[in-house]
């Protein structure tokens, strides 16, 4: 029988044992239907000493600051230690996630352009995090490139764990004052004895090694770095959060007519600009050369980035539509009318594209206009893929197969080594008119060497960089091995003045 005050429900039976509270072993911010918290879990002894092992080699053979082959090094070291140890092979998906991250990460071991290696690292970051968390939604495709930086709460008392338990190991705090007071004490006492004895001095000079504080610190980040990527990684192979359980629950869809009627006033603007913009949106060469008043600037930027956004925001409404719309009832009206919107834009992505390559045929490549144009594909694919979508109305492939798609374009630009490909077209400019900008190509970096070949010696030394020293084999690149040296020079030649506009004012 259950006494309970006048007016107070009952409190109902728990029905299994209670979940645990904050400070409590196994409690977590994480709903457990998406990532328990098992408070028993150890990392294996084998794992950690693996990791460790990583970390000291990482130490070694990579520099971060330096575009090496100590990335794609190090991608192979951590992914070795995490799926060699995790006592399963990848899966599919996995595997294709590995390969496309170490391909990024290759990227800055073969070309030394610093806007494009940093980039595919970036993108290598969100690739590699992703192959580890998996999920299919879009919540997850987004979190994993943010969800790494709580990973530490974790794998650090997993492998914390993983210590006997007869092994009492002392607090961080007591080894650090330890550590403090015996380098003080040698410091002092030994500073002592060298000024007091030269013999003794010139000894411990001998014995005592020199090293740069700088370095240490580096190769301890270096080392926590791997650490990280290590412990964090073979710990989501083990426990992998279900990040699709974390997805917002379909809302109840709308009626009809008030997601359709937007949409397809949106597909009749759409289809109105295709239609009278047409002559200039493929009109190139001839629509510019026609038009009274009209130059190669203006015509590339009228409109470019606004077409941009266009693009951007289409997928954004493409996305709401389909949340908010019954595909089960209302499918053939959300296919004509979303299909609709996807073909007029491919043809504003289209447009775009064509705009920004006439500019650079007229005025020259550069590394702005080429990004922006592999943005303007990706995102064209991506129409593509959301109309192949609306075939069959099912997109659970879809938030990967984006994923890919950008994976494939940026590894699509980074293969036409992009600073090559506008050396080469800006010469080509120069073959034509005589007109070069020495000043942009001396910004760029050494991939632009074999195009260089081809200019005149008298104009060639117009273009120069500063020299750079070569270091051991860890910071190899294949682009600045290949490099020929080129030295800085404050004073140009008489020569140069036409190839560096405002250098003699």
């Amino acid at each position: 029988m259950t006494i309970t005050a006048p007016g107070v429900p009952p409190i109902p039976p728990l029905m299994g044992p209670a979940l645990p509270r904050h400070g409590e072993p196994g409690f977590s911010v994480w709903p457990r239907r998406v990532w328990p918290l098992d408070p028993v879990a150890a990392a294996p002894q084998r794992f950690v000493a693996f990791a460790l092992i990583a970390g000291l080699v990482g130490t070694t053979v990579w520099r971060p600051t330096e575009l090496s082959i100590g990335y794609p090094l190090v991608g192979v070291l951590v992914f070795a230690v995490v799926y060699g140890t995790a006592g399963r092979r990848p899966r599919r998906f996995e595997v294709l996630g590995i390969a496309m991250t170490l391909a990024l990460l290759t990227v800055p071991a073969l070309l030394a352009s610093p806007w494009l290696g940093q980039v595919c690292v970036a993108a290598a970051w969100v690739t590699g995090w992703h192959t580890l968390f998996g999920g299919r939604s879009w919540t997850a495709l987004v979190a994993g490139g943010f969800l790494p930086w709580l990973l530490p709460a974790r794998s650090v008392g997993w492998a914390g764990r993983s210590l006997p338990r007869r092994v009492h190991a002392p607090s961080v705090g007591r080894v650090a004052i330890v550590g403090a007071a015996t380098v003080v004490l040698v410091l002092v006492f030994g500073g002592l004895f060298a000024s007091a004895d030269p013999a003794f001095g010139r000894l411990a000079d001998t014995l005592v090694p020199s090293f740069d504080l700088g370095d240490v610190f580096s190769r301890a980040t270096v080392f926590a770095l791997v650490l990280f990527f290590v412990f964090g990684g073979g710990y989501l192979v083990r426990f992998p959060p279900a990040l699709d359980a974390a997805a917002p629950a379909r809302r109840t869809s709308v009626p009809p007519w008030e997601w359709a009627l937007p949409l397809a006033v949106l597909d009749a603007l759409f289809i109105a600009f295709v239609a009278v913009q047409a002559a200039v949106l493929f009109g190139g060469h001839h629509h510019v050369l026609e038009t009274e008043g009209l130059t190669y600037a203006e015509y590339a930027r009228q409109g470019f980035w606004q077409l941009l956004w266009v693009s951007g925001l289409a997928l954004l409404v493409l996305a709401v539509i389909i949340r908010v719309a019954d595909t089960g009832r209302d499918r053939r009206l959300l296919r004509a009318l979303a299909g609709t919107l996807c073909l007029t834009s491919i043809v504003v992505v289209a447009s775009a594209i064509m705009r920004m390559w006439v500019y650079q045929q007229a005025y020259g490549f550069s590394t702005e206009r080429l990004l922006v144009i592999t943005i303007e594909l990706w995102l064209g694919a991506v129409f593509v893929m959301v109309a192949l979508a609306g075939v069959r109305m099912t997109a659970g492939w879809l938030p990967r197969a984006v994923l890919v798609a950008g994976i494939v374009a940026l590894l699509g630009l980074a293969g036409l080594n992009p600073e090559r490909l506008i050396a080469d077209r800006n010469i080509d400019r120069f073959e034509r008119t005589g007109q070069l900008d020495a000043k942009y190509l001396s910004g760029l970096s050494s991939d632009i060497d074999p195009a260089l070949q081809r200019l005149p010696m008298s104009v060639r030394q117009c273009v120069h960089r500063a020299a750079r020293e070569r270091g051991g084999w860890y910071v190899f690149n294949l682009s600045r091995s290949r490099a020929a040296e080129y030295r800085y020079q404050a004073d140009l030649p008489a020569v140069c003045e036409p190839y560096w506009p405002g250098f003699y004012r």
